[in-house]
Parts: C-alpha cells; sequence; structure tokens
C-alpha cells in the first residue's frame, strides 16, 4: 500500500524540479518572445556551480543571477550574439557550454581522440604480451623431484 502511495510522490517530485528552474513568475519577462530568446540564450551558458547543467537547468543561486542578467540584457533589446558576449566578457571560456577553439582550449578540444588513441595503443600492447607460451620440457633433474613428491618410482 505504501509503495503504491511513493510511486506518484516520487512521480510528482522529480517533474517538478525542472520547473523551479525559473521558478519567479517575477523573473520571467512579460513578452513571450523575449522569454523565448533569453531561454535559448541562457541553454548556451554553463552554470558555473553545476558545472555540466545550462543555466536554465540549475537552481543555483549564481546560475539565477545570470539568468536576470540575460534577461535584463534581452529586455534592452540587445541581439543575443551581444548578450552571450557580455556574459563570456565577465565570466570567460568556462561559462560558455561550447567554448571557442584558442590555443588555450585546443587540449579540451584534443582530448576525446588523445584518450581514444592511448586505450587503443594500450589495447594494442596488451594482446603483443598475451602471446601463449609453450611449456618447457622438464629436465631429468626435475621429472625425478616430481616423481618423489607424487610418490612414485623413478623412471
Amino acid at each position: 500500500m505504501i509503495r503504491w502511495l511513493f510511486l506518484p510522490m516520487l512521480a510528482a517530485m522529480l517533474a517538478i524540479g525542472p520547473a523551479l528552474a525559473v521558478g519567479d513568475p517575477a523573473d520571467q519577462l512579460p513578452n513571450p518572445a523575449q522569454e523565448e530568446r533569453a531561454r535559448v540564450i541562457g541553454r548556451e551558458l554553463r552554470c558555473m556551480v553545476c558545472q555540466n547543467q545550462s543555466i536554465e537547468d540549475s537552481d543555483a543561486d549564481l546560475a539565477r543571477d545570470l539568468r536576470r542578467i540575460v534577461r535584463e540584457q534581452v529586455a534592452q533589446g540587445k541581439p543575443d550574439d551581444a548578450v552571450l558576449r557580455f556574459v563570456h566578457e565577465r565570466y570567460g571560456d568556462f561559462v560558455l557550454l561550447k567554448p571557442p577553439f584558442k590555443p588555450e582550449t585546443a587540449i579540451l578540444w584534443g582530448m576525446p581522440a588523445i584518450a581514444l588513441l592511448g586505450g587503443a595503443l594500450l589495447i594494442r600492447g596488451m594482446r603483443r604480451r598475451r602471446v601463449p607460451l609453450a611449456p618447457d620440457e622438464l629436465t631429468q633433474a626435475e621429472r625425478d623431484r616430481l616423481a618423489q613428491l607424487a610418490g612414485r618410482p623413478r623412471e
């Protein structure tokens, strides 16, 4: 019985999480087109607390502040790229979910290829070492000792 009550409560709690991201209606823009533009821009910006969520998906205080900044810029009529540039200039490359390719970020962009190559080389090296070894023949002294330990007469 308790299990049947628990499942709907759990589903309700999971469903309400994304709705709380821009939870305060006062933070939303009155113009639906501007609000949608702000949400699109917000999906391109990283929450620096959560790090793998956009500011639109995060409920951290810093994400809330960044959402307000974005909405202020959009309400002033600035184009999307100007809003992104404004936030980028203040917070750096890390605030962008898709950082630009520069010499400083080259290792980040190349890391998947480096990891894949390193893994392939590691597997190749392990396969070379796994050559089946043929058992060596026993010497006469080893055969005698084995027979002695087994309790059999010597050959």
